[in-house]
C-alpha cells in the first residue's frame, strides 16, 4: 500500500473506522519492525481522526515508557500505579475516560487533554503496551471508539 490514507471525512466515526482500520492493516502487513509499526499506527489514527494526541507507553524497566506519539509533548515515564494508562496496565483493560479530571490519580501531561482512551495490548498474559489516546473536548470517546480501537488493538498484539 502507498504511504497515503484515503478516509472520507464526511464519513460518521464508525465509517472512518471501518474505512481505516483495512488500510492500517495492510500499511504494516510484511513489515517485521515494531517501532516502524507503531510509529505509521499512531500517525494514522491521528491524521484520520483527529484526535489531539495519540501515541503508545511500553511495559519497560518497571513502568510504562513513553514510544512513538503524535501531538504535543508528552510524560515521558509513567508509573504502573499512577493515571489511566497506569488504571489500563494493571487492570489489563481499556479504559474510556469522559473527564480525565474527574479520574483519581490523573496526570495531566497536557491541561488541554479533556477526555481519553487508553487500551492494552495483551501477549500471554502480560501487557505489553498501552495505546493512549486524548481529546481536548470532554466525553469525545465513546463505545464506538472502543468497539474499533479494541480491534486494533488485536492487530497490534499480532506484532509480538
Amino acid at each position: 500500500m502507498a504511504e497515503s490514507l484515503l478516509i472520507d471525512q464526511s464519513l460518521s466515526k464508525a465509517e472512518k473506522y471501518k474505512a481505516l482500520l483495512p488500510q492500517i492493516e495492510a500499511l504494516t502487513t510484511g513489515e517485521t519492525d515494531l517501532i516502524a509499526n507503531i510509529s505509521n499506527l499512531v500517525a494514522a489514527l491521528r491524521q484520520s481522526m483527529g484526535f489531539f494526541w495519540v501515541g503508545v507507553y511500553f511495559n519497560k524497566e518497571g513502568q510504562l515508557v513513553l514510544g512513538p506519539f503524535q501531538g504535543p509533548i508528552a510524560c515521558t515515564r509513567i508509573p504502573y500505579h499512577k493515571g489511566v494508562c497506569g488504571a489500563c496496565y494493571t487492570q489489563q483493560k481499556t479504559m474510556l475516560v469522559p473527564d480525565v479530571e474527574a479520574f483519581p490519580g490523573h496526570i495531566a501531561c497536557s491541561s488541554d487533554s479533556k477526555s481519553e482512551i487508553v487500551l492494552p495490548a495483551i501477549v500471554n498474559g502480560e501487557v505489553k503496551l498501552v495505546l493512549d489516546v486524548d481529546s481536548d473536548e470532554l466525553n469525545d470517546f465513546d463505545e464506538v471508539d472502543q468497539q474499533y480501537l479494541e480491534q486494533l488493538m488485536k492487530l497490534v498484539e499480532s506484532w509480538y
